[in-house]
């Protein structure tokens, strides 16, 4: 009985040693085209092209507290009933594109978002050559370049952010894994970009450690998983998260087209 023990304790201790390299993860995007997404929930239903929007290209000049927060887009893909109705109404796109501010829903403009090419536009990627530079994603170290100052996008259109008193302090976040350290949470770097409410409390709990976080329903895309591996810098990047990890598993990294 102790040797039984004594052998499946072994094995135990060596299984997670390799776990962290084990995710399969699908093939790195190309790096214009992380972040980029269709949006066809009324659109092909209607016979018309899906929208395609580009994360990189809008964050440069707003932040993800714009979007998800003052003008109501859901941070997930496809769930919001933007219609071209409410745009005209200067609600969702609309918002920005009104035809005075930029390009508005006019005939001239319609293949500017109605093109179904996810890849719309990556020329301008380009422009962002001098931007920080990170492994994984779009190669773009996005909260550095905004530390750095080489974006400043605005934090509002007309609802301005309440008072500062974000908590300093990383959380800990202890993982499932054995030989896997914790993860550091920085709320800092997270309110730079977005408001308290597009997390809390749908996606996380308020109180802190009463939510239950693991990795497989991240890599699904729930809770952190919801913005890393889409837009935000993804889950092949593991020590962005567990900053103390000795031997971070490598992945293929992204190429341009």
């Amino acid at each position: 009985m102790k040797r039984q023990a004594a052998v499946l304790s072994a094995l135990f201790l060596l299984l997670p040693a390799a776990a962290p390299g084990n995710w399969d993860f699908p093939p790195p995007k190309p790096v214009e085209e992380y972040g980029n997404l269709l949006i066809h929930r009324t659109s092909e239903k209607n016979n018309v092209k899906s929208v395609s929007f580009s994360h990189w290209m809008h964050r440069r000049k707003h932040t993800c507290r714009v979007c998800h927060f003052e003008l109501e887009f859901n941070m997930k893909t496809n769930t919001t009933e933007i219609t071209e109705e409410a745009n005209r109404s200067g609600r969702y796109c609309g918002a920005c594109h009104d035809g005075r501010t930029l390009f508005g829903h006019t005939e001239p403009h319609c293949g500017k978002c109605h093109n179904g090419d996810i890849g719309y536009g990556n020329l301008r990627f380009n422009d962002m050559w001098r931007y920080p530079v990170t492994k994984y994603g779009n190669r773009i170290d996005w909260s550095a370049a905004l530390e750095e100052k080489w974006v400043s996008p605005a934090r509002y259109l007309t609802t301005p952010p309440l008072p500062d008193e974000v908590n300093e302090r990383k959380l800990d976040l202890d993982a499932a894994w054995i030989n896997v350290p914790p993860s550091l949470f920085p709320h800092r770097k997270h309110t730079a970009w977005l408001d308290c409410n597009d997390c809390h409390p749908n996606i996380f709990n308020i109180k802190k450690k009463t939510t239950r976080i693991e990795m497989v329903k991240i890599l699904k895309g729930e809770y952190c998983g919801l913005c890393h591996g889409s837009v935000a810098f993804p889950l092949t990047d593991c020590k962005r998260c567990h900053p103390t990890m000795r031997t971070p598993p490598k992945y293929p990294e992204p190429q341009s087209r």
